[in-house]
């Protein structure tokens, strides 16, 4: 089995903002394959779908993205997940819009929701794909809680295909595939 945590902030309020764009990404994969998302044990909603013979979990955390690691020490321990079929799927303001960035493992970066995971998980050994939202403000945390621009919105409408296709080849073939295939800007455009 194999788990993608979507980060974000649960709330109407955060629905559309940069920082859930983990929850955007597992929204995208369940408008796909048509399985809804249901109250886990635990401080999270899950939804459980096939790719090819394998099983996969698309996990949402039910909390603030600080205390995202919650959820995922929750899923871990309750599923019995192995850290190497774990993925977290999270903002990156600092790469520009439009950017995939598979990663094996490393460290939190200064995004508090990963933060939050090494410190429950006791570890950076788990993968990891940052996408980039880009930054347009002086304040990263304005920034990262402001909603996406009609623009960026459809910027994503081409950039959600292509990273589902990424978590595809991650689960199919691996880390390093995913990485090999996917690490890179999509889009080299000016947004304002």
């Amino acid at each position: 089995m194999h788990v993608v945590f979507g980060l974000g902030n649960p709330g109407k309020r955060y629905l559309n903002t940069r920082h859930n764009i983990g929850f955007i990404l597992l929204d995208y994969i369940q408008s796909i394959h048509k399985v809804p998302f249901r109250p886990g044990k635990g401080d999270y909603y899950f939804m459980q779908f096939q790719l090819g013979d394998e099983t996969v979990l698309g996990v949402k955390p039910t909390t603030y993205m600080n205390l995202s690691g919650i959820a995922v020490r929750q899923v871990v321990e309750q599923f019995g997940i192995e850290l190497k079929n774990i993925l977290v799927v999270l903002d990156d303001f600092q790469l520009p819009f439009g950017t995939l960035r598979f990663r094996k493992k490393g460290s939190a970066g200064g995004h508090n929701g990963l933060k939050s995971i090494i410190a429950e998980l006791g570890t950076e050994n788990f993968a990891r794909l940052r996408i980039g939202i880009g930054n347009h403000f002086e304040d990263p945390v304005e920034f990262v809680l402001s909603d996406f621009t009609q623009q960026e919105i459809e910027g994503l409408k081409q950039l959600l295909p292509v990273a589902y296709k990424g978590i595809v080849a991650w689960v199919n073939d691996g880390i390093e595939q995913a990485m090999n295939q996917f690490n890179r800007q999509f889009f080299e455009w000016d947004l304002k």
